[in-house]
């Protein structure tokens, strides 16, 4: 589990991961060219923008206390983040395995890769609903 510094996989490295499964912690540790050779390995990696997406999700969770003048206490905190994660990381691997299974188009992406395309039709959603310009 890389959690501190960015680049830390990298093509010069990342065939001596022995590891299944990788956890990014930091953001960006692993490289584009890294994360080929990963998967060319078998090896799994659970993105940065999903795994480390915690300290934003309680950011925002300040912001929805700030703009409700609330306060709310650890337990709300803990639980409301463990749905938000529980559910992001359920999306993104229910999204995974309908690629394995063959209900989308051929090919099996990688985490990062469905992370990403739900992350750009959530925004797409929300840009025709909404419009461009507020």
């Amino acid at each position: 589990m890389p959690a501190a510094l960015g680049n830390q996989i990298h093509s010069g490295n990342a065939n001596n991961v022995k590891a299944r499964l990788i956890v990014e912690g930091a953001n960006n540790p692993t490289t584009p060219a890294a994360d080929a050779i990963l998967a060319k390995k078998g090896i799994y990696v659970l993105p940065d923008i999903l795994a480390n997406a915690g300290g934003v999700t309680v950011s925002y969770f300040e912001w929805v206390q700030n703009q409700a003048n609330e306060q709310w206490g650890p337990d709300r905190i803990t639980k409301g983040l463990k749905r938000k994660m529980y559910t992001a990381v359920d999306t993104v691997f229910s999204r995974w395995q309908s690629f394995v299974v063959g209900e989308e188009t051929p090919g099996t992406p990688d985490f990062r890769t469905v992370a990403l395309i739900i992350a750009i039709e959530r925004v797409t959603e929300a840009t025709l609903m909404r419009g461009i310009w507020p």
